[in-house]
């Protein structure tokens, strides 16, 4: 069964919103009466696509083409979101990259070169705070909140790289940082999903295969398991800050 809110009059911004996850909460809090801006790289034919979809359903949804790894881009289309939509409610913090299609071992240090580095750091990392930045100020008058889209390879628990563990890893540690940094005011949690059943640019070995991965459940999670996650964070859990909940089937037990 999934959750239900009366969000109408509520606004939220989803980075990345077109595909996956970002997908996944998008149609979670339309779903629940919101109106969202959906983010996703400028040229996105896949933006087009979903947005064109939704409006054709009757939901509220607005295009925020923008790359959140531009140090100018980013701020530029959260305002612009947030104009569009009228003030914000919720910022979702989900766009990213592996920057690889397949995974990459940790003792490979010539393919996780500095080039890779900053790639990762640049969009996962960097790119949520000059979002949070930028809607911090909208937040703060709605009084609402961020969630952000860390991972289990945060953890420990290995992921398409190492960088890729540690810009997760640092968005953790974001997580609390930014909960004490806007309190009273605007909440600020994490989901670290596990594996994903989506177009996610790298692709594991065996992931399709559950048992595979001994996740208790026994299936791999969908966008809509991580959607209705991060719907709970924002839309209830109003005395839960700065924590982040593993979305996991069980992966991590």
């Amino acid at each position: 069964m999934l959750a239900n809110y009366d969000l109408s009059g509520k606004r939220a911004l989803v980075t990345g919103g077109a595909g996956g996850i970002g997908r996944g909460t998008v149609r979670a809090y339309l779903r629940c009466g919101a109106s969202v801006a959906i983010n996703d790289l400028p040229g996105s034919p896949k933006l087009a696509e979903v947005v064109a979809e939704l409006t054709d359903e009757g939901h509220h949804v607005v295009a925020a083409p923008g790359d959140v790894g531009d140090p100018d881009d980013a701020p530029r289309m959260v305002s612009d979101a947030i104009d569009a939509l009228g003030g914000l409610d919720y910022l979702v913090n989900n766009a990213g990259t592996p920057g690889t299609k397949a995974p990459i071992p940790p003792a490979d240090f010539e393919r996780q070169d500095e080039d890779f580095w900053n790639l990762l750091l640049n969009v996962n990392l960097i790119g949520p705070y000059r979002c949070t930045k930028a809607a911090a100020a909208a937040l703060r008058e709605s009084g609402g909140a961020i969630v952000n889209t860390a991972s289990i390879s945060a953890f420990g628990m290995g992921g398409s790289s190492s960088p890729y563990c540690a810009t997760k890893a640092g968005l953790v540690v974001l997580t609390k940082e930014w909960a004490r940094a806007l309190a009273p005011d605007v909440r600020v949690n994490a989901i670290a999903p596990g594996a994903v059943d989506s177009d996610w640019m790298c692709r594991f070995p065996g992931l399709e295969e559950s048992n595979s991965w001994t996740i208790p459940l026994d299936r791999i999670g969908t966008p809509t398991d991580y959607g209705e996650a991060i719907l709970f964070l924002s839309a209830g859990a109003g005395y839960v800050t700065g924590q982040t909940l593993n979305v996991d089937g069980g992966l991590t037990t």
